[in-house]
């Protein structure tokens, strides 16, 4: 009996070692493992494809609508610009008692050689029954200063209708001699039969200029 045992006992022994792995691999065990990733660094990268720069209008509204816009202005539906005027005064040039002024040219030359050696004004009076004489008052203005002559009255005379006139040559003005180039002011005044005005005119200003007469010089016959 102790036989049989001991036989099974070896059997048994040797059955285990040889179902024993002796160069077994031991598996290994999964652990978590993490990978590092650098940070963004701030080093632009330029793009490698090539692409067309499309400019955007400052000031105005970018479109991104990806259809395209097929609607066309017409006159009929744009709506035109409103002109602003600013709310300046126009000056008011006063002609009390005189319906118009009138000038024959706005240029003429000093003295009597060159033409045109006058002016004439004309002045139609607004009131024909209580107008009975009309002042012309004219002096010279210097063309790049303050400095102007003493004024010279001329008695207008009448052509019929409340209109009168004169002709005004340099040499009959005051300070005559002081202005080669200057500008002719003149302002009329109205009065009636007794003396009393009753209609002025504000000072015309750079309307009527004179010029030094230059005259050519003469040809000498051979």
């Amino acid at each position: 009996m102790k036989k049989i045992y001991f036989i099974f006992l070896s059997i048994f022994v040797t059955f285990a070692c040889v179902l024993t792995p002796t160069n077994a691999t031991p598996i290994p065990i999964q652990t978590d493992t993490q990978t590092f990733t650098p940070p963004p660094t701030l080093t632009p990268v330029p793009p490698t494809s090539t692409f067309t720069l499309t400019p955007t209008l400052i000031g105005l509204p970018t479109h991104t609508a990806t259809q395209q816009e097929t609607a066309t202005a017409t006159l009929s539906n744009v709506t035109p610009l409103t002109l602003f005027t600013p709310n300046t005064a126009t000056p008011i040039f006063e002609m009390k008692g005189f319906v118009f002024v009138n000038v024959n040219v706005t240029e003429f030359y000093k003295g009597r050689t060159c033409e045109p050696s006058f002016v004439k004004i004309t002045a139609q009076a607004s009131n024909l029954y209580d107008t009975a004489y009309v002042l012309l008052f004219t002096r010279f203005k210097s063309l790049t200063a303050e400095r102007a002559s003493k004024w010279t009255k001329f008695d207008m005379y009448t052509i019929g209708a409340g209109t009168y006139v004169y002709d005004v040559y340099s040499d009959e003005m005051l300070e005559d001699g002081y202005f080669q180039n200057a500008w002719l002011e003149y302002q009329i005044v109205a009065t009636n039969s007794a003396g009393k005005e009753i209609g002025r005119t504000d000072i015309f200003r750079e309307k009527v200029k004179m010029l030094a007469c230059v005259p050519p010089p003469p040809t000498v016959k051979p």
